[in-house]
C-alpha cells in the first residue's frame, strides 16, 4: 500500500549533476523557514573509509550536514553500497538485492522523523533497482511531488524535456526545476534557461551557478524564492 508523505521527490536530467547540492540547499532554505526537513537519500553507492575507519558516503553526508533534526547518517542514508555504480549492480556485488518493500520501509522510516521530506532519486528518472523495478516505479510509490533538476551542460533541453514527460507519464505531478551549472564554459546558458522555462511548463525555483563553496546555504542563496515562499509552494504543491 502506497503511504503518501508531505515532501518532494528530487530526480535529475542526469547523474552528476547537482542533486544533491540542490537538495542540500533545499534542507537550508526551508529549515531557515521554520520546518522540519528531513533530507533522504533513498539509494547511497559509492563510500570510502574516514579517518575513523567508517565507511562513509559522499552524498550523505552533505545532505546530513545541511539538516537541523539531529538525525543520524543512517538515517540520512537509510540504504548505502561500497561500489560507486549502478545500485542495482552495487547491490549484486554485495550479495544482496533491492526489493521494493523493504526499501519503501527504509525510506518511510526516515521520512516520518520530520515534517517534510526531501527523498534524493538516483542518477536520472530511471534507473534499474531490480528487473522489474526503477527509480520511477519508486517515485510513484512515495506519491510525491517531483523537482526537476536539470544540470546546465549540452544536451540538457531535450533531456530535461524528455525526463518531464516521463514524470507526467507516470502520473505524478512536476512541482517545478532548478537549473544547475553542471559545465562552467557551457554557451548560451541564458538562452537554454529561456527555452527550458518555455516549455517545462512548471516554475523554475532558481538558476545556481558554479560555485567555489557549494554549501547548503550558498546553493539556497540561487533560489528565486525566498525560504518563506518556497515554504509554501513546496505545501502548495502537495495538494491533489
Amino acid at each position: 500500500m502506497s503511504v503518501r508523505f508531505q515532501g518532494l521527490f528530487i530526480t535529475g536530467t542526469d547523474t552528476e549533476i547537482g542533486k544533491t547540492c540542490i537538495t542540500a540547499g533545499l534542507t537550508h532554505a526551508l529549515a531557515e523557514a521554520g520546518a522540519r526537513v528531513v533530507p533522504v537519500k533513498s539509494l547511497a553507492a559509492g563510500q570510502v573509509q574516514d579517518a575513523q575507519g567508517q565507511w562513509v558516503n559522499e552524498d550523505v553526508q552533505q545532505l546530513h550536514a545541511a539538516q537541523r533534526l539531529g538525525l543520524t547518517p543512517a538515517q540520512v542514508g537509510p540504504v548505502q553500497f561500497r561500489e560507486p555504480c549502478a545500485p542495482h549492480i552495487a547491490a549484486r556485488l554485495e550479495g544482496k538485492t533491492l526489493d521494493r518493500e523493504p526499501l519503501l520501509a527504509a525510506i518511510r522510516a526516515s521520512a516520518r522523523l520530520g515534517e517534510l521530506a526531501l527523498v534524493e532519486g538516483v542518477g536520472g528518472f530511471r534507473v534499474p533497482l531490480n528487473d522489474g523495478y526503477d527509480t520511477a516505479d519508486l517515485a510513484v510509490d512515495l506519491a510525491l511531488p517531483v523537482l526537476l533538476v536539470v544540470g546546465l551542460r549540452l544536451g540538457c533541453i531535450n533531456h530535461a524535456l524528455l525526463t518531464a514527460e516521463a514524470v507526467r507519464a507516470r502520473g505524478l505531478r512536476l512541482a517545478g526545476w532548478v537549473a544547475n551549472t553542471a559545465d562552467p564554459h557551457q554557451p548560451h546558458v541564458v538562452d537554454n534557461v529561456a527555452a527550458l522555462a518555455a516549455r517545462l511548463g512548471a516554475p523554475c525555483w532558481g538558476h545556481v551557478p558554479r560555485l567555489p563553496d557549494p554549501s547548503p546555504a550558498a546553493v539556497a542563496a540561487h533560489f528565486s524564492l525566498t525560504p518563506a515562499a518556497l515554504l509554501q509552494a513546496v505545501r502548495q504543491v502537495q495538494e491533489p
